[in-house]
């Protein structure tokens, strides 16, 4: 039988009982890896020794397959230097690559997104670098489903100083982000018999929404107004569990007041409901007084959901849940079935950040940013469309704006892309319950002088339908 032996830094094929030389076989193989394209130009190949070692033959074996490949012009030697490719191969064909739709507007005021461009990479690299140097080894093994415990104690100082929650570490559990959390936990909610699952209507529905129906869970939709979620509503509804954004609801900006807050309170004890706090942009607030989290009161019934999309960047797929005790041990078990946890490096990262006043100072080099984008998207309505009422605008990253009764929201916005502009319908954000139409407005990426334009062409597009 033939005998074949590979090496573990260059993939070269030998047969020792075949009639042909080795040094032959060897530059067979490395010129046809060059051919194909699976070694590139510049591509370092390993040093003669290392490669004599790896395939059991002699150094000199490997010189001769080098020095002849080097005449030939596949590779280049330098003394004491590397050996490389310097010819390339074959030029495989590149499939054209097509847009999955067309190249947006010039301007953009959708929603979703924080500012990226203004990410601290200077101080992200020194946290990654102090973790790096000073995480326990234990760090990059394989961990529990909650995450690391550095960065579990370091967000539950945070958030029980900035937010008021009641949050211990070992109730917390990091995924990665709030999607992944929150469908994690849409399953945990259905194996401890929950059947349905209530949320506010209108509200960012793309991650719970397509979560819940997967777990097998109901979905109904409870309709907000000025005092946020209908809590009279939500108590006739059944559900055994309801996901909320509190402190600026998403996407009307409404706070759930204080009576409300009670009544939820009292609802989701008496009936044994868990609250779902969505905690999504609680760190911008502009003309008001910060709004304590939810969960601070009811930390048996809440479950506290947070993530660095908004404050950081969405890239770094970092998001937590506090949890009462009854759900965090099946909750971390999701987490480790799912994915066997979160990558350690960056939440090592992140708990140094904030350990270090990173975090706090992020925060505060970026609201007044956001909060000048604001008044710029504000002073731009009032003067190209002051029939148009904004609502919301104390806090966030984005605010609302209701339509007369003449005027459709998707023609609005189909209108406005063909202007250039983008921004986001209310209606595609509604469950059960029909509303005014409106229309989201987006403010965190785009400078004050975009946004006066964007404002203008829509008043223009608003003046001809």
């Amino acid at each position: 039988m033939t005998e074949t032996r590979s090496n573990s830094e260059l993939l070269v094929m030998l047969q020792p009982d075949a009639h042909v030389p080795l040094h032959r076989q060897i530059e067979t193989s490395i010129r046809d890896s060059i051919r194909a394209g699976r070694l590139v130009r510049g591509a370092s190949l390993p040093p003669s020794r290392v490669l004599a070692a790896d395939l059991g033959v002699s150094r000199g074996v490997v010189v001769e397959a080098y020095q002849q490949l080097t005449a030939e012009g596949y590779l280049t030697s330098r003394a004491g230097g590397y050996t490389q490719v310097a010819a390339a191969g074959a030029v495989l064909p590149v499939p054209e690559l097509r847009p999955a739709r067309p190249p947006g507007p010039a301007i953009d005021l959708s929603y979703g997104r924080a500012d990226v461009s203004s990410f601290p990479r200077a101080a992200w690299l020194r946290a990654i670098r102090s973790a790096l140097t000073d995480a326990p080894n234990e760090v990059f093994g394989y961990l529990t489903g909650r995450g690391v415990p550095q960065l579990r104690t370091a967000l539950a100082g945070y958030l029980n100083r900035v937010r008021g929650t009641v949050a211990e570490p070992e109730q917390m559990v990091i995924c990665t982000g709030y999607a992944q959390g929150v469908s994690l936990l849409m399953g945990v909610l259905a194996a401890a018999g929950a059947k349905r699952l209530a949320l506010e209507d209108p509200s960012s529905n793309d991650d719970a929404l397509p979560a819940a129906r997967a777990a097998g869970l109901e979905v109904i939709g409870v309709p907000v107004d000025g005092d946020g979620i209908r809590v009279d509503l939500l108590r006739d509804s059944g559900a055994d569990a309801v996901i909320l954004t509190p402190s600026h609801q998403w996407p009307t900006g409404s706070v759930l007041s204080a009576r409300n807050r009670a009544e939820l309170i009292r609802w989701a004890t008496g009936r044994g409901a868990v609250i779902i706090e969505d905690d999504y942009d609680a760190e911008y607030r502009y003309d008001r007084t910060p709004v304590g989290a939810l969960q601070g009161l009811a930390p048996g019934h809440v479950v506290y959901a947070g993530s660095a999309s908004k404050t950081l960047a969405p890239g770094l797929r970092l998001g937590w849940f506090v949890l009462p005790g009854q759900l965090t041990e099946p909750m971390a078990a999701a987490k480790i079935a799912a994915d066997r946890g979160s990558p350690a490096l960056e939440q090592v990262a992140l708990a140094d950040f904030i350990s270090r006043g990173e975090f706090d100072r992020h925060l505060r080099r970026m609201r007044p940013v956001y909060r000048r984008r604001r008044d710029a998207l504000l002073a731009a309505l009032a003067r190209h469309l002051p029939g148009l009422e904004p609502a919301g605008v104390s806090a966030g990253l984005h605010l609302v704006t209701w339509l007369p009764p003449d005027l459709d929201e998707a023609t609005v916005v189909g209108a406005a892309r063909r202007a250039g502009v983008a921004l986001d319908a209310v209606g595609p954000y509604r469950i059960t319950n029909p509303g005014p139409d409106g229309l989201i407005f987006g403010y965190a990426t785009v400078s004050e002088r975009a946004i006066a334009e964007g404002v203008a062409r829509l008043a223009g597009v608003i003046r001809e339908l």
